[in-house]
Parts: C-alpha cells; structure tokens; sequence
C-alpha cells in the first residue's frame, strides 16, 4: 500500500479495513506492506508505471507488479477488486 501524510482516503482505508486486513484470508495471500510514496523504492521493484494516487495497492510477485488498485473505492468495492487482483497472481 502507497501511502502518504494527511491522505483523507488513506486515512478512511485504515478505520474501514486496515484495522481488520491482517485478520483476513486475504491478508494471507497479499500481507500488507505500507510505503510512503514518497520515499524512494526498494532497487529491485519493478513498478509497471508510477504511484500517482494514495492510496495505490499494488500486488507484487518476485518483486514485479501483477496488478493495483489505485485509490479507495470504498469497503464493498475494495474487497471485490482485491479478490480480482488475487485471481491474477500466477501459481
């Protein structure tokens, strides 16, 4: 999850769902690691294109991006992108 300072949006992704994501099945498949999208990226994470909004979710296998999720569209839309995402992880 990119994330930045005083994001409304991140701010309403973490009272809706952060608080419960690290109890969920997904959160087993996809643990959530928070980075500011400021700060510079790990050298070996290939990114398909920039962060331009927080919050972005980006699923990353073998350090590359299978897919994102860019902003919050709320908790009922956001469980059902994620569960998209997830049918995109190669085995």
């Amino acid at each position: 999850m990119f994330h930045e300072e005083g994001c409304p949006w991140c701010q309403a992704w973490e009272h809706q769902i952060g608080t419960i994501y690290d109890k969920t099945d997904e959160a087993k498949v996809l643990p959530l690691t928070r980075l500011d999208v400021h700060e510079d990226l790990p050298a070996d994470l290939e990114l398909k294109s920039p962060v331009n909004f927080t919050p972005t979710f980006v699923v990353i296998q073998d350090n590359k991006e299978v897919g994102r999720i860019p902003g919050y569209p709320g908790d009922e839309f956001f469980w059902f992108l994620l569960a998209e995402l997830i049918e995109k992880i190669p085995e």
